[in-house]
């Protein structure tokens, strides 16, 4: 084989043995073909040559990769913009939003959205609005506001304007009133199991056909608090026979008699998404209106609002949503884990929640460039959680300073004086006589009974050692959170070591590397014992 196909073979097993921990023949090979086509006339040989060549780099010491990978460049990948190409759109005057319901602690989910609105706008030098849909009281609270704009602030995404879909009641009762006298809505007093069974039997109400006159006046008691909840519904006229259920007279104002965090108690009669959106989409000037498939089926109704209103409609945009497999971002399903104390708050580095991803260390560019390779596409996508591992791992590689940790520790007495301690797999493999070199230091001898001894030869496996004076620790391993849908007991599990004593002076909430154990952020701190948490 000739000298330069060697040497591409060589590159591209550092690079994988680089990112990933260890070399993988399979992984390499598309790229050495990929750049040195000959060696497809005799795979054999070539194939030989990789397997040798990562059994050898895959004994190398990580620092020992990096210094040779200097040897070598790489051709940068253009970054595709993918999903950041908008229909329609001009630029300097693209305004995109980004709507949360203020009713729960963000989530990756929610960053991929916010990010795709932000980005977006971006590319057209435009504006992202940043829209609390805060129209059911029972749901929005001032907690979730304040963490939505923390969690936004640490993905590093700036909004032109903040507004609060609350804050636009009166246009709404206006509207309303106005789409009442068109005949475009009406007040049904039906009782709500009736109005459930007549959509899917497509069979209109008899509040449909009264006069608007009576609808008027109906609306006007529901304002008034004649009415209380679930007695009265403002409904959209649409067509009880329609193949789309959307469409069968769905509610767009209802009563809540509960007090806003932020209106109080002034109002009574709130809008639904339906009503809300498309509304706010037009008076508040944006332009592309993205939002997650599931809203598809509801696009004719968003519209007919609109052309009922002679409002100015934008582009809807869809695109599907993320979640992480086995990391649960619903509510329902994280409440109840955190009142009985399965996990640590609503921070727990096994959530997915944007507070749960910066406790466990996982970066802002990461979770950025995680989202965004999903773009604007409709295809579903439940990913685990190693792609953005793997992100964390590229940035974290350039800032992390390193560190020296020993897992499960054995102690081992110096002859002559003092003590040290390396992990406890490498002491269970040691055998009498052997020789083995203590990392950035010294190579010594085994001799027997936990007792070492210097060695003239620098040569012998390289194993991780503390110093005496070195300090407890303790990491966090995640895992899993869910298994079969269920919640899983063995989701955290914690290796006990030691770690150098300058680890003391590290504050908490850094991100450091373990060498040769990963990438960990410092949780908590004291004199007696640090606690780590592993990111990647």
């Amino acid at each position: 084989m000739e000298k330069e196909a060697e040497k591409i073979i060589r590159k591209h097993v550092l690079k994988n043995a680089y990112d990933y921990g260890s070399a993988n023949a399979g992984s390499v090979v598309g790229k050495v073909i990929a750049e040195c086509p000959e060696i497809k006339k005799d795979m054999k040989t070539a194939m030989k040559k990789i397997n040798e060549t990562v059994k050898e780099i895959n004994k190398m010491e990580k620092e020992e990769i990096e210094k040779e990978l200097e040897n070598y460049t790489f051709k940068e990948k253009k970054k595709e913009e993918k999903g950041l190409v908008l229909p329609n759109a001009e630029k300097g005057k693209v305004v995109t939003r980004f709507p949360p319901e203020p009713s729960g602690y963000p989530h990756i989910g929610h960053a991929k959205a916010a990010f795709l609105d932000y980005e977006s706008a971006k590319t057209y030098n435009g504006k992202m609005v940043l829209r609390f849909d805060d129209t059911n009281p029972e749901k929005a609270e001032l907690e979730f506001v304040d963490a939505i704009k923390e969690g936004l602030k640490w993905l590093g995404i700036k909004w032109s304007r903040e507004t609060y879909s609350s804050d636009y009641m009166e246009e709404f009762y206006k509207y309303c009133e106005k789409m009442i006298k068109q005949g475009n809505l009406y007040v049904c007093t039906c009782k709500g199991d009736k109005i459930k069974e007549n959509r899917q039997k497509k069979k209109e109400c008899a509040c449909r056909k009264l006069p608007e006159e009576e609808h008027l006046n109906r609306w006007n008691n529901m304002l008034s608090g004649k009415y209380k909840k679930g007695e009265a519904v403002v409904r959209y006229k649409g067509d009880m026979k329609s193949q789309n259920t959307v469409m069968r007279d769905p509610a767009m104002l209802r009563i809540i008699a509960h007090r806003h965090y932020r209106q109080g108690n002034k109002y009574t009669v709130w809008p639904a998404y339906d009503f809300a959106a498309p509304i706010l989409d037009s008076i508040e000037g944006i332009t592309h209106a993205m939002r997650t498939k599931e809203y598809e089926l509801r696009n004719p109704l968003f519209f007919a609002v609109l052309d009922a209103l002679k409002l100015r409609k934008p582009e809807l945009i869809e695109f599907s949503r993320l979640a992480i497999k086995n990391s649960p971002i619903q509510k329902r399903v994280i409440r109840p884990l955190v009142e009985e104390g399965k996990v640590d708050g609503w921070d727990d580095p096994r959530l997915p929640t944007l507070k749960g991803l910066k406790r466990r260390g996982i970066m802002p560019e990461a979770v950025k460039n995680f989202v965004l390779r999903f773009g604007l596409s409709k295809v579903e996508s439940e990913p685990n959680w190693d792609i953005l591992l793997k992100e964390n791992r590229k940035i974290l590689n350039d800032i992390a300073e390193k560190y020296f940790f020993v897992p499960s520790p054995a102690e081992l007495k110096l002859k002559g004086k003092g003590r040290i301690y390396i992990p406890g797999d490498d002491f269970k493999t040691l055998k009498k006589g052997e020789i083995f070199r203590l990392k950035d230091f010294k190579s010594v001898k085994y001799l027997g009974n936990k007792e070492i001894g210097y060695a003239d030869t620098d040569e012998g496996k390289v194993v991780q050692w503390t110093a005496e004076n070195s300090v407890k620790c303790r990491v966090a391993v995640v895992g899993d959170l869910l298994k079969d849908d269920k919640y899983n007991p063995d989701s955290l599990r914690y290796v006990e070591g030691l770690c150098e004593q300058s680890c003391l002076e590290l504050k908490e909430g850094i991100i450091i590397q373990f060498e040769r154990f990963g990438f960990c952020r410092l949780d908590k701190k004291s004199e007696k014992k640090m606690e780590f948490i592993f990111s990647s």
